[in-house]
């Protein structure tokens, strides 16, 4: 195995590389077809938000020239298999270092534009050692953002979409596959941090603007307003 980058390097720190005072960080999670992308395009557009997505960073890595985790990571995304978390974490400290110099907005979760299954399975965050060790080396989060939508209709959904996306995810049994995954994984992700008040659920049944309504509603309730045009 190729020695450890430094640029992947993950320590232990005593202290998070930025500091919330200067640094906001929204996670975002909800399941297979909630509609997360067109609510992080929108936050994007009117709040100034930089939307960093696991999925599509590890690719990009997997690509980089000269990167000593880009054949590891083919590798793990090629067999359905999750990437490091310590690659992961390091992945998005990168990104938002580069968006001056941490300070900022950011939406984190693991979507990918790729059609692969495996990328939702590099959503982040996906189990709780992920989630903690972002708070702890990174940034605490301000709050997650959790798009909560039934089965039944994220499922027909995806089936719809399915029909002209050509993604082979987008189908019954992959779906529910998906949809177990999350139950099983990310969804402790949001009972620990409701716990903490710092979860705002957000129901994910109605057409996209009207959730989009309520998504303003209530980024106000948490100090979050829409940036000047």
């Amino acid at each position: 195995m190729a020695p450890t980058s430094p640029r992947l390097s993950a320590p232990t720190k005593s202290t998070p590389t930025f500091s919330p005072e200067h640094t906001s960080v929204i996670y975002v999670l909800g399941g297979p077809g909630a509609g997360k992308g067109t609510q992080c395009a929108n936050l994007v557009r009117d709040y100034g938000f930089r939307h960093l997505s696991a999925g599509d960073l590890l690719r990009a890595e997997q690509d980089r020239e000269g990167s000593e985790f880009g054949s590891m990571i083919k590798e793990h995304i090629a067999e359905g298999k999750i990437v490091p978390m310590e690659v992961t974490v390091q992945l998005l400290e990168n990104a938002m270092m580069e968006k001056d110099k941490g300070r900022g907005r950011f939406l984190i979760d693991g979507s990918s534009s790729s059609s692969s299954a495996a990328a939702f399975d590099n959503r982040f965050p996906r189990k709780m050692d992920q989630a903690i060790r972002f708070e702890e080396a990174v940034c605490p989060s301000k709050f997650t953002l959790f798009f909560d939508c039934p089965e039944d209709v994220m499922t027909e959904r995806l089936i719809d979409r399915g029909k002209t996306s050509g993604r082979a995810d987008d189908n019954a049994e992959s779906i529910k596959k998906r949809f177990k995954t999350f139950v099983e994984t990310s969804m402790p992700v949001v009972e620990y941090f409701e716990k903490e008040d710092k979860v705002v659920k957000v129901k994910a049944v109605k057409k996209p603007e009207e959730i989009y309504e309520e998504v303003k509603r209530r980024m106000g309730g948490r100090g979050f307003e829409m940036e000047k045009k």
